[in-house]
């Protein structure tokens, strides 16, 4: 089922680059909107007060979990999270999942490295040294998809939420 959903995006997506122009008339958020499988995402970015900044900053790559993702989480996590009281922690993991520069699949070497995310306090190890790619916090995700590029960065996805 999982390979089911990630092939429709990847078609839907790939149409959508078919269709386009030259440029991208999509931001990150917007993206992210039309795939379908990045509502929890949307939401929870919307809760941090994320959401514009998504959408605006230039030249940004997101790890992004899927819907999928994030129901893989404890049962309660996602609501409570969403809560307004608990808008830092939000904050936190979802600052864990962008980085301040594009990192496309291109550029990843074939070893271990840490890259800087927009979290001021972690680090997010990358290894592409085994098959396919990793993304290590304090737990492992792997990207199922790379390189949807939108006119502000591009998204990898990927199959678990990163925890700090």
């Amino acid at each position: 089922m999982k390979l089911l959903k990630i092939a429709a995006l990847a078609g839907a997506l790939a149409l959508g680059a078919m269709t386009g122009t030259a440029t991208y008339a999509a931001n990150i958020v917007e993206t992210a909107a039309s795939a379908g499988t990045f509502k929890t995402l949307i939401a929870a970015a919307k809760a941090a007060g994320l959401a514009d900044a998504l959408a605006t900053t230039p030249n940004i790559t997101v790890f992004a979990p899927t819907d999928e993702a994030f129901a893989a989480l404890p049962p309660g996590t996602v609501e409570t999270l969403l809560k307004p009281e608990n808008k830092d922690k939000l904050v936190a993991i979802l600052t864990l999942h962008v980085l301040p520069r594009e990192l496309k699949s291109t550029q990843l070497l074939s070893h271990k490295f840490k890259v800087k995310t927009l979290n001021p306090h972690k680090r997010l190890t990358i290894d592409a040294s085994g098959k396919g790619v990793a993304v290590s916090a304090s737990n492992t995700a792997q990207v199922v998809m790379a390189d949807i590029k939108a006119d502000n960065g591009v998204i990898h996805v990927i199959d678990a939420v990163l925890l700090p």
